[in-house]
């Protein structure tokens, strides 16, 4: 058994799923791993049970019926780790734009006295590679813009690269969460510090993805433009 287990959902991942697998089971740290899957058309689904038997007890998968959306999977993926007692559980994307070696530095910022710790590519030693520089300035102002309704005191407002220690999540409402995309990863930070939760930023060199095709979109975006405002009447 393992103190750690991080989330990874997935739709149409099947090539990153045995590197990852292997990269995760390969750190110093023992982490688990929970795949929540959409269904993938392409057969990610298969892939993980294959990467189960590899690993067994290590390894978890959950798969939903439809497209659900990224936030709902987090949450899924929430109730899941923490009815079976993990005490500290990680967020990242399969695509290899999140280095699973950062795990444990995200770890270890916990394990010293922070309640979320963010992988940030917007702190002093954060990186960004192989994205065009108009998506860069997007990224970075519409953190700026988060900053400026919310005042959350977290420069890299969307990341979704994160370890929360069980009682964050445990405190947090995961039922009331309504977003899904980058507007989750928003709501999740604010809500954390909103109950008074340390959050900590960890510096990382975020690179885009190589293989498979992004999941963003307008609609995401726009969620998140107008999910700010929303957030700042919720109680939370």
């Amino acid at each position: 058994m393992s103190d750690s287990i991080v989330i990874i959902p997935t739709f149409n991942e099947r090539d990153n799923i045995e590197k990852m697998v292997y990269k995760v089971m390969s750190l110093e740290k023992k982490i688990h791993i929970l795949f929540v899957d959409d269904s993938s058309p392409d057969g990610t689904a298969n892939v993980v049970r294959g990467m189960q038997k590899k690993f067994p007890d290590r390894i978890h998968l959950e798969v939903r019926v439809g497209k659900l959306g990224l936030g709902t999977a987090y949450v899924h993926g929430f109730k899941w780790c923490l009815k079976k007692s993990y005490d500290f559980i990680f967020e990242m994307d399969c695509d290899f734009s999140h280095n699973p070696e950062d795990l444990i530095r995200l770890y270890q910022s916990c394990i010293n006295g922070a309640d979320l710790s963010i992988g940030s590519r917007y702190v002093s030693g954060g990186k960004v590679k192989n994205w065009p520089i108009k998506r860069i300035l997007m990224s970075y102002f519409a953190s700026v813009y988060v900053r400026m309704i919310l005042w959350i005191g977290v420069k890299d407002t969307t990341a979704g690269f994160k370890c929360y220690k069980r009682e964050v999540l445990e405190k947090i409402n995961l039922d009331a969460v309504a977003f899904k995309g980058y507007a989750f990863q928003i709501y999740m930070k604010y809500a954390a510090k909103k109950n008074g939760f340390k959050i900590e930023e960890v510096p990382i060199t975020f690179i885009d993805r190589v293989v498979g095709e992004s999941k963003m979109s307008i609609g995401i975006f726009k969620e998140a433009f107008f999910g700010v405002w929303k957030m700042r009447q919720m109680k939370l």
